[in-house]
């Protein structure tokens, strides 16, 4: 049993293509960071069975995909680089922690969710959705930045290219006010594997309370089933009751839980 890892994405599929296949739902992590992650890594059993990936899209914060607890407990990247944060389904993680016996900060509980048959917000909010343009860009970015703040990461320089690409491909849409005013956003990604996950969902503080975001989730995810999307996917934070009843409320159902760890204690030898 081994990890094997890999800078080429065509290199992974040809790994491990059945098993990403066999759940692109629990393999979202992975299959949508598989173009812009530098390393990627596939667990193999005794009888060449692939049974765990992950992506490492920067140096040392790996993102398990469907993982084993024993493929998890045995994870060291192949250039020694350590373990700074490790994000995946809990049992994989708390396998890790375990095995290594390294101590850390939980950065977030979370629940994947899956969306069945979308139900509408009800009540409907004031307004529509529609598809964010170019002149939206200086507004996304500020919204972007208010995102990363809210759920507790450190804002990028420049959002520009990861907020380009979703208004060009036509994956991020905005919920306005009758009067054309915007007042909430959220986005999909790329569909991998009949796979496509709801993400940046944001409505500003001065205008929540108001049920926008319920209104754009809704219209973002029932794009990605037109789209073509078999699975739409998004992730909650466990600790926030509300966002989790408004998307059950919404059609999702849970699939599983995730956990992430930004580790303090030292780094285990390999």
């Amino acid at each position: 049993m081994s990890w094997h890892f890999t800078s080429d994405p065509a290199v992974l599929r040809a790994a491990a293509g059945p098993h990403l296949a066999a759940d692109p739902a629990r393999n979202t992590a992975v299959l949508t960071l598989m173009e812009s992650s530098p390393r990627l890594g596939w667990w193999t059993e005794p009888d060449g069975r692939v049974t765990g990936v992950v992506a490492v899209p920067r140096p040392g914060l790996p993102s398990l995909g469907v993982t084993t607890e024993a493929a998890a407990r045995a994870l060291v990247l192949p250039d020694g680089t350590p373990l700074r944060e490790l994000r995946g389904e809990t049992a994989a993680v708390e396998a890790y922690r375990e095995a290594t016996g390294r101590t850390g900060t939980v950065l977030a509980r979370t629940r994947l969710f899956r969306l069945g048959e979308p139900v509408p917000p009800d009540p409907v909010p004031h307004g529509r959705a529609r598809l964010a343009t170019a002149a939206d860009l200086p507004l996304l970015r500020d919204w972007t930045t208010g995102f990363a703040r809210a759920i507790g990461e450190e804002p990028e320089d420049d959002y520009t290219g990861f907020l380009t690409a979703r208004v060009t491909e036509a994956r991020l849409h905005l919920w306005e006010t009758p009067d054309g005013r915007p007042v909430s956003m959220a986005a999909v990604s790329r569909t991998v594997e009949g796979q496509a996950r709801v993400h940046l969902v944001y409505t500003p503080p001065a205008d929540r309370g108001h049920g926008y975001a319920a209104g754009v989730t809704d219209a973002v995810g029932r794009a990605a089933l037109d789209a073509g999307a078999a699975h739409v996917l998004l992730f909650t934070d466990l600790a926030n009751p509300t966002s989790n009843a408004l998307y059950r409320r919404l059609g999702y159902r849970p699939v599983t839980d995730h956990l992430g760890i930004r580790f303090t204690g030292p780094t285990p030898r390999p």
